[in-house]
């Protein structure tokens, strides 16, 4: 499923690369029909804004976003564990799931970084992505919504992945939500509780036991 990859290649820091593969990912996107087509369509119009657009001026807006923000981190566990001593062994743990079949990092690439989690989904049979996806929903709800916040064309990424799996972006909550950047929110991002439920890989591809509910890792290879 290349869908996956394309969304996971528009999440990562843009470049010359990305802007040059734009046409190829909307080709992609649109074939697969992944996305659910009201989703689809504005995440297709995203991709062409992308296409007319100064690459400097996008790198300073992804690196204002997601780099210097907490509450739009894309390393998934920080919103999960935040700097407990639990995100480490999660890591550690993920790390094997994903080399057990065949996915392996750079020394540079940490594993809860949710484009590593796309590039694994679209290893996975289709239906079992959607219900991994799923299980990542609570987290996604929050970036979706501070992106919301910001007015930035990001939401359409964010509302394709919920969509994908059979989830809706819930306008009136987001709406309703404070600011992210205040003390209160920042505590109360990191008192969320967890995004992926008990041992929620292991449910979905025969994941290792100690995958616990701390620890949002698919297992590898569907």
């Amino acid at each position: 499923m290349k869908t996956y990859r394309a969304l996971a290649a528009l999440l990562d820091y843009p470049d010359e690369a990305l802007l040059e593969a734009l046409p190829e990912l909307a080709e992609t996107i649109e074939s697969e029909a992944i996305v659910p087509s009201a989703e689809r369509a504005r995440l297709l119009a995203f991709l062409g804004q992308l296409q007319g657009s100064d690459l400097m001026a996008l790198q300073e807006h992804y690196v204002e976003l997601f780099d210097r923000s907490r509450a739009l981190s894309l390393h998934l566990f920080e919103h999960i564990h935040g700097e407990s001593r639990d995100r480490g062994q999660a890591m550690v743990e993920l790390k094997q799931i994903y080399a057990s079949k065949g996915l392996e990092l750079s020394a540079r690439e940490l594993p809860d970084y949710l484009p590593v989690l796309l590039e694994y989904l679209s290893l996975c049979k289709p239906r079992e992505a959607a219900k991994l996806l799923g299980e990542t929903a609570h987290v996604l709800v929050m970036i979706h919504a501070a992106l919301a916040r910001r007015r930035s064309y990001y939401t359409n990424v964010f509302a394709a992945l919920l969509a994908a799996a059979g989830l809706e972006a819930p306008e009136e909550e987001m709406e309703a939500t404070s600011p992210d950047d205040t003390p209160e929110a920042l505590d109360a991002a990191w008192a969320e509780t967890p995004a992926f439920g008990p041992r929620a890989g292991a449910a979905l591809c025969g994941a290792p036991s100690s995958w616990q509910s701390p620890s949002p890792r698919p297992p590898a290879g569907c």
